[in-house]
């Protein structure tokens, strides 16, 4: 018996695992893969995945693995202007002034190796489905992929299985709505000119209210790659193949691709945002990351948000043992302290969203930051984490801001 068994194992379940050892909770990570495993993503980790590393004296570790530091961000608009943030100039100077992108499988294996030596581990395990005592998740059933079936029970079960989430769907949680999702296509190139210390996201008019990004991993590759709300693509039935062609051999990008070389073939996945709060609790069960939808629905940035959940879900188990309940309203605290932390973030996301269908508006507010210091200020403190929540769920704090 466990007081949590985790399904998953990337940046949310390893992150609960490492958490709950930390509290002294015994865990179970339960992971259908063998590591190390490739992730399609976007691989970069902001600064608040940067800071969540060095929280758990991590962060040292990452200068060991591949991968490329991050000092700066550009922002394209679709007039092709361009807004470049340092991240090294911080408001706070002790805040976390760089991040880094590194390829899931380099990552995700990293942080595992962690999180198995603190946590009791199963990997090449599928969970097909829940165990309950009456309305109570209780356990988990599943294959070994040598065939062989086991059941184990915890507590509490933590569904940390990504966006198609097993104990999203089996507890129905399960939310598919084009509205709260996008898709995305990476591809990792190399020999793309300029690459440097920057990641780029470019709102071309080909992806908007979606962005084209370009972001280094180190030893002159790049993991490049296209964005859009699954409701728009599936309106106007586009692929996402197509779309990263047009862009790629539009005027603006033909001459850094000229000599790119494609290392695979294109792979997609869908990224479930924090635009609508959704279910991720009940008699037994906690979702974290992709299977809470937590991603950032501007930026498409989802790590940090799954390593945040993983914390708090294991304070809201710790105390849960405490009293010996595990209800779904009990387990409410998670709710509660997840969506006090992410909410005005998410919501300031939201209308960044709803602002990016609109190429005027993306053109007036990516040019007023590139000429407006103040603003550059208050970019990079949403982005550190530093400008008060209460600040950015305040549409009138972003009109003084572009206008004064």
């Amino acid at each position: 018996m466990y007081d949590a068994i985790i399904v998953g194992a990337g940046p949310a379940g390893s992150s609960a695992a490492i958490h709950c050892n930390k509290l002294g909770l015994k865990t179970l990570i339960l992971e259908k893969s063998k590591f190390p495993r490739d992730k399609i993503c976007g691989d970069a980790l902001s600064g608040k995945s940067v800071k969540f590393l060095d929280d758990l004296n991590l962060l040292e570790g990452l200068d060991n693995i591949d991968g490329a530091v991050i000092k700066r961000i550009i922002f394209g608009n679709p007039n092709h202007s361009e807004c470049e943030l340092h991240l090294n100039k911080s408001l706070n100077k002790k805040h976390i002034n760089h991040g880094y992108v590194i390829p899931r499988k380099t990552f995700d294996n990293y942080l595992f190796n962690h999180a198995s030596s603190v946590s009791d581990a199963e990997t090449g395990f599928q969970v097909l489905d829940l165990l309950y005592e009456k309305n109570n998740v209780i356990g988990v059933k599943g294959n070994f992929d040598n065939g062989k079936e086991k059941e184990f029970f915890a507590n509490v079960i933590i569904g940390a299985d990504g966006p198609y989430s097993t104990v999203s769907r089996k507890t129905g949680c399960y939310n598919a709505d084009g509205k709260y999702t996008a898709v995305g296509l990476r591809c990792y190139y190399e020999n793309i000119g300029g690459l440097t210390d920057q990641i780029e996201l470019h709102y071309v008019g080909e992806t908007i209210p979606g962005y084209f990004w370009i972001f280094p991993i180190g030893n002159n590759k790049a993991n490049i790659g296209v964005g859009l709300l699954k409701s728009r693509a599936k309106k106007k039935s586009l692929k996402l193949y197509d779309i990263m062609q047009k862009v790629i051999n539009s005027e603006n990008f033909i001459n850094r691709f000229k000599n790119a070389i494609a290392l695979e073939k294109p792979k997609g996945w869908n990224l479930p945002f924090g635009n609508t709060r959704r279910e991720n609790h009940g008699d037994g069960f906690i979702l974290l990351g992709d299977a809470a939808g937590l991603v950032d629905p501007f930026t498409g940035e989802g790590i940090g948000n799954a390593m945040e959940s993983g914390k708090i879900a294991a304070e809201t188990i710790i105390e849960a043992k405490k009293v010996n309940d595990y209800s779904k309203k009990f387990l409410s605290t998670y709710d509660e302290k997840l969506w006090d932390y992410l909410g005005s973030e998410l919501d300031t996301s939201t209308l960044l969203l709803k602002l990016a269908h609109y190429k005027i508006l993306l053109n007036f507010v990516i040019d007023r930051a590139s000429r407006n210091k103040k603003v550059k200020d208050v970019i990079s403190g949403m982005l550190a984490d530093e400008v008060p929540k209460t600040e950015l769920s305040n549409p009138m704090f972003y009109l003084k801001t572009l206008f004064s």
